[in-house]
């Protein structure tokens, strides 16, 4: 089984490192990212660190083409293994100078780094020593074992995917969101205007965001928010606005969301100080970290 595992390590990494590299080379995201990461913070300038980041990108996907394509040598592997340490030591760094930075480890992601970043970077670290280690090309091991291929590379991938950041938006989020639906969030107010009459939202969310991001409450409360907006829903002529941040700071910092409530039907044209409603609640367990109306 060990050997299979070596065997097929490469097309595993293969799949971790072409689609994050893809990201960071070819997407849009890259630039507006690069500033509010660890990598900013080290070279002093985000444009460089887009720059870096996109560089990096062609790395992961030319490491991936060679991962996957004949003949198989252990130079590629042996390349992920360094690559993953070098991650593992830019976590450190980021970690230690700048906590509540985003890593920019996928290009997609403005949160802030979290244990799955380190466990990602050990994984590309482990898949290249194993990759480099292995005595067969991964299409000959799969096609001698097609089932044992089939069930450790699909664990692989539910394992990764478990660990990448895409699940907080994919699943974790809509979790949270029905729960604060169902329980009630502590943005949750009586006698908004709009709520009887249950009127719809005039303006669109870009709108409600340009009116947020001007507003008092939103200059008191973004020292916590490290991300874009990551979601959004009306809830009784309020639209409810969610970013994922850090309260506190050093060993005390943990991953929060600061839910932001601005009247649905309010924009720069109607008002220019919205009646905003904030709320902190940990990332984890939901319970209110601070609030303020």
């Amino acid at each position: 089984m060990s050997a299979l595992v070596c065997a097929l390590a490469p097309l595993v990494l293969a799949g971790v490192l072409g689609p994050a590299g893809a990201g960071k080379l070819f997407g849009r995201g890259t630039a507006r990212q690069a500033p509010r990461t660890a990598l900013a913070r080290l070279l002093r300038d985000g444009g460089r660190a887009a720059l870096v980041l996109r560089a990096l990108g062609a790395v992961e996907l030319l490491l991936a083409a060679a991962l996957l394509a004949p003949p198989a040598t252990p130079l590629p592997g042996a390349a992920a293994a360094l690559l993953g340490a070098g991650f593992l030591g830019y976590l450190g760094y980021a970690h230690a100078a700048a906590p509540g930075s985003s890593c920019g480890c996928t290009a997609r992601q403005d949160a802030s780094l979290t244990w799955r970043a380190f466990v990602r970077a050990a994984a590309v670290l482990a898949g290249g020593v194993a990759a480099a280690l292995a005595q067969q090309p991964w299409w000959t091991a799969a096609a001698r074992r097609p089932a044992a291929a089939l069930c450790l590379v699909l664990a692989a991938a539910a394992a990764l995917t478990a660990l990448s950041a895409d699940p907080d938006r994919r699943w974790r989020m809509p979790l949270r969101r029905l729960r604060l639906r169902i329980a009630g969030h502590p943005l949750a107010a009586t006698g908004h205007p709009l709520a009887a009459a249950g009127a719809p939202a005039a303006v669109p969310v870009a709108a409600t965001v340009e009116l947020l991001e001007r507003s008092r409450a939103w200059q008191s409360a973004s020292r916590v928010v490290r991300s874009a907006l990551l979601d959004h829903w009306d809830d009784g002529g309020w639209r409810i606005l969610q970013f994922a941040g850090v309260h506190g700071g050093g060993t005390a910092a943990r991953p929060v969301l600061v839910l932001f409530a601005v009247d649905a039907a309010a924009s720069l044209d109607t008002v220019r100080e919205p009646a905003v409603r904030v709320s902190v609640i940990d990332a984890d367990s939901g319970a209110p970290v601070m609030a303020t109306a």
